[in-house]
């Protein structure tokens, strides 16, 4: 597997982030939908990567730069064919390689409370990130988790 930064217009990429942004919208209500389209994953604040085995795509995962000291976690999201190994893991280890790199001091990011983002808590959860009040445009609300990682 190779991670790697890619542009999310591509047309392999655009086809997984369509299914992400689905789900997340038959998941979460009206107005909780925080996954990014597009062009907001194509922002020079975003750095945008791309888990593949060979030229299959198997993920995708972003960092956001919140401020010098601070990014967040975006569009973590897996192939359904390919879950189950280890490619979250990876993608979130290397979202927090570059946050380290660039000096921030932490990372943070918004998940849902619903049962379907379960496994996707638990993965955060596993790899440090601890429950921190809202950040950013985030409120608090039944329907989201805002979760930290000091660096």
């Amino acid at each position: 597997m190779r991670i790697a930064a890619a542009d999310p217009r591509t047309p392999d990429v655009v086809g997984l982030l369509e299914a992400h942004l689905a789900l997340m919208r038959a998941t979460s209500p009206p107005g909780h939908v925080h996954a990014l389209e597009l062009d907001g994953l194509a922002r020079p604040d975003i750095t945008f990567l791309a888990a593949r085995d060979d030229d299959v795509l198997l993920g995708v995962g972003a960092l956001r730069e919140l401020d010098a000291a601070h990014g967040e976690v975006k569009s973590m999201h897996v192939a359904e064919a390919a879950r189950g190994r280890g490619i979250a893991r990876a993608l979130l280890d290397e979202l927090i390689g570059l946050a380290r790199g660039r000096g921030y001091e932490a990372v943070s990011l918004e998940t849902g409370t619903m049962a379907v983002f379960a496994p996707a808590r638990t993965l955060y959860e596993r790899n440090g990130f601890r429950p921190c009040p809202p950040f950013g445009d985030y409120t608090v609300n039944p329907y989201s988790t805002c979760m930290r990682l000091e660096l």
